[in-house]
């Protein structure tokens, strides 16, 4: 188990921010490492494996390529996936899942291609003990993922179980909260990173809802491995050593550290900001973070230095006609952030007017799915970064903040398209 062909699935965009989480996990980096679009490939052991799993931020799980091969019909699938010794990392008596995707494959149907390699992992234990192990799609003991192109399949075995934005502090949330592998993505990009000499000396969230970015950055903080609160499919598997794994987790736990730079959140319902708080105790860093009620078109600087925002803000129908009279209102429905105008735009030209009033030498980032924001806070990004929320293609924007008037309105005809 000392030359495991593993591969991390990442958001599109994110691909080298994990390249360089990887070199810092395992360093020294082994020599077959590649980042490629979608993910990043690395021959590692298992326990260069388990590590990834316990430390890494970005990735969405991480899986073991068992085999790739050339294929035409659903008959070549059933052949790959029943030559495989299956025996050899699972038993009989434990429950399996099939996961497929596909990307420009000729076959009709994709259920059909996942049956047949289910019946070849059945059919191969019952040949072999005289026992098919039984089907299970919603907790498995072992998860099998097969991916199809036009003219190869590869089967994979997942090492993570449950996806790796599961942290297993997250019990409160709001709607639509923000995963935390991509708050990781959005935390590397402006470099805030375990080196403190290195980024920002401060950062806060005006929109924090459950504490998403808050937390990760303080775990960040704190040298929290992000996978120490739950378990991993590698523990299900039969090359799983659990002493070697309690090593790992020992070490782990000794890399923890106080806290030293300041993090801060806020929202303008209570009730998301008592969720933040019982998540932030649940991750351990309830200790690094200072939570607060409040209107992020009316919040203050949160400490004398001036540091970074990062912030997700709720978009398109998220944000409702609200005033200041209805904030309380607000927070008792568990509301996020309102406008005080009729619509989005009117919100974050205020927010914008807000920040270069009150936020001077501060720098913004915000992810948004809107590329003409910039345009409409009647501000100029420095930098723009692509990233994916789910199915959602973003931009993570820049703003340096600098006191004074906002630059002119442009006119219909002048706006970017």
């Amino acid at each position: 188990m000392n030359s495991l062909n593993l591969f991390l699935p990442v958001a599109a965009g994110v691909e080298g921010f994990l390249l360089e989480e990887v070199q810092r996990i395992l360093a020294p980096l082994p020599a077959q490492t590649s980042s490629q679009r979608g993910g990043v490939q690395v021959v590692a052991s298992w326990r260069e494996m388990m590590k990834l799993n316990l430390h890494a931020r970005l990735p969405q799980r991480v899986l073991i390529q068992l085999r790739q091969e050339y294929y035409q019909n659903e008959a070549d699938i059933y052949e790959v996936s029943k030559a495989l010794p299956w025996e050899l990392w699972f038993d009989e008596r434990q429950t399996f899942k099939i996961e497929i995707t596909a990307q420009y494959s000729p076959l009709k149907s994709l259920n059909f291609a996942a049956l047949k390699v289910k019946d070849a992992v059945a059919d191969r234990f019952r040949e072999r003990t005289g026992v098919r192990p039984d089907v299970d799609v919603r907790w498995p003991h072992v998860r099998i993922y097969v991916h199809l192109t036009q003219d190869t399949m590869t089967l994979s075995l997942d090492t993570s179980g449950e996806p790796l934005f599961k942290r297993g502090w997250r019990l409160d949330k709001g709607e639509a909260p923000l995963k935390e592998t991509l708050a990781a993505a959005m935390l590397a990009a402006i470099g805030w990173t375990e080196d403190r000499e290195a980024g920002p000396s401060a950062l806060y969230d005006p929109c924090c809802g459950s504490g998403t970015i808050a937390i990760e950055a303080a775990q960040i903080e704190c040298a929290i491995a992000p996978g120490i609160l739950r378990r991993f499919g590698f523990e299900n598997l039969i090359p799983h050593q659990p002493h070697a794994w309690e090593d790992l987790k020992r070490q782990a736990k000794a890399l923890e550290r106080a806290p030293i730079r300041r993090i801060y959140g806020s929202d303008v319902s209570f009730r998301m900001v008592d969720f933040a708080q019982n998540n932030a105790e649940r991750a351990g860093v309830s200790q690094a973070i200072e939570f607060r009620g409040g209107d992020a078109l009316q919040r203050m600087p949160p400490c004398e230095e001036a540091g970074v925002m990062l912030l997700n803000p709720p978009y398109d129908e998220r944000i409702q006609i609200a005033g200041v009279a209805g904030a309380e209102a607000l927070a008792r429905s568990g509301a996020r952030e309102r406008a005080q105008t009729d619509n989005d735009e009117d919100f974050f030209k205020q927010l914008a007017s807000h920040w270069k009033k009150n936020f001077s030498s501060w720098t913004a980032w915000i992810l948004t799915p809107n590329l003409k924001l910039p345009g409409q806070m009647r501000l100029k990004e420095s930098r723009r970064v692509p990233l994916w929320n789910g199915p959602i293609e973003c931009r993570l924007f820049r703003f340096d903040m600098v006191k004074g008037k906002l630059k002119p309105e442009a006119s219909p005809s002048s706006e970017a398209q």
